[in-house]
């Protein structure tokens, strides 16, 4: 077994302990050298196993206390993903953070005419399927997709297709999960979505990446109670 996979042992055990022990918000995790002895590694692991849930948001560290429980994993999310391909697929953020706040930003510089509405009718399709109740995660992949088509570089097309896997997970289960909520979170979902759209006909590409930045932050915590 890889370090990587190491880690994403220790990653998803612990995950297993915040849910099997029911460790509220706040609660303290066994310290590094216990959770090393339970899942069999070095507390090197364990501690790049915390980072990372660190920073998913599930988990924080206090000086000198040890790690705390941030965030507990909804429940729904079994529905979509099993616990032990959580850390992967929260993962794929790191890199969307990356992929898709830059594709944004050159979207709002290079987008054609033609394009700007291409991505307001995906806009308007995510829309209609945000609002029905029926699915919407094929609406909102096509919506970022036209938005790095619209940087002009297959590039980005590319990489954001071969992250599809875990990011149509996380979609199916943000929308699943925002729709067991009072509905102002679905209609949250959809002006994050609105106004990187209005960034990019304002041809303000720093306000797009922010917008896409602070859209996908706020997507990976409604996966969170």
């Amino acid at each position: 077994m890889t370090q990587l996979r190491l880690s994403d042992h220790a990653y998803s055990g612990i995950v297993e302990i915040i849910k099997s022990e029911e460790l509220q918000i706040g609660a303290r995790l066994p310290s590094e050298a216990r959770l090393a002895e339970m899942f069999g590694v070095s507390r090197a692991i364990v501690r790049e196993a915390l980072v990372r849930l660190a920073s998913d948001g599930i988990t924080e560290a206090r000086r000198g206390a040890g790690s705390f429980v941030k965030s507990r994993p909804s429940e729904r999310l079994a529905a979509f993903m099993p616990l032990a391909e959580l850390p992967t697929t929260l993962g794929s953020y790191e890199v969307r953070f990356v992929l898709e706040a830059e594709a944004a930003r050159l979207a709002a510089t290079r987008r054609s005419p033609q394009e700007m509405t291409h991505i307001e009718e995906g806009l308007a399709a995510l829309r209609e399927a945000l609002l029905s109740s029926e699915p919407a995660h094929v609406e909102d992949k096509e919506l970022h997709r036209r938005i790095a088509g619209a940087t002009g570089n297959p590039a980005f097309m590319l990489a954001f297709d071969s992250l599809w896997p875990d990011v149509e997970k996380i979609m199916r289960a943000g929308v699943d999960i925002s729709r067991s909520r009072p509905p102002e979170v679905i209609a949250t979902m959809l002006r994050e979505h609105e106004v990187i759209v209005d960034a990019i006909r304002a041809q303000d590409p720093e306000g797009a990446a922010l917008a896409m930045r602070w859209h996908l932050w706020e997507g990976r915590r409604r996966l969170m109670p």
